[in-house]
């Protein structure tokens, strides 16, 4: 994977955020917009095994390990699969210049 410019970067970040808050969203706080910061804190780690070249099972299970350990809910493995993948599809299109 090559270097992402700082706008990239950025986009990539915002994107990890929302897809955290709106489609994983494992506590059900997205409806409450005083919450909206409160994936915030795992974005640059999913950003990291992103540009790692991480594939979905490896990002699935880190969410899976959110939701057990940090958030004390059982992990969802197929929701997790899910935004993995869709965090993958993020990270494509804005490396194809999509953003």
């Amino acid at each position: 994977m090559r270097p992402m410019n700082s706008f990239k970067t950025e986009e990539l970040e915002r994107r990890i955020d929302e897809v955290l808050f709106y489609f994983w969203d494992p506590m059900g706080v997205s409806p409450e917009p005083k919450a909206r910061g409160e994936y915030r804190s795992y974005a640059r780690k999913i950003y990291e095994m992103l540009k790692d070249g991480r594939d979905a099972f490896k990002i699935s299970s880190y969410l899976c390990e959110l939701e057990s350990g940090m958030l004390a809910k059982p992990p969802n493995e197929d929701r997790a699969l899910t935004v993995a993948k869709l965090l993958l599809d993020h990270q494509e299109a804005i490396e194809a210049g999509c953003s």
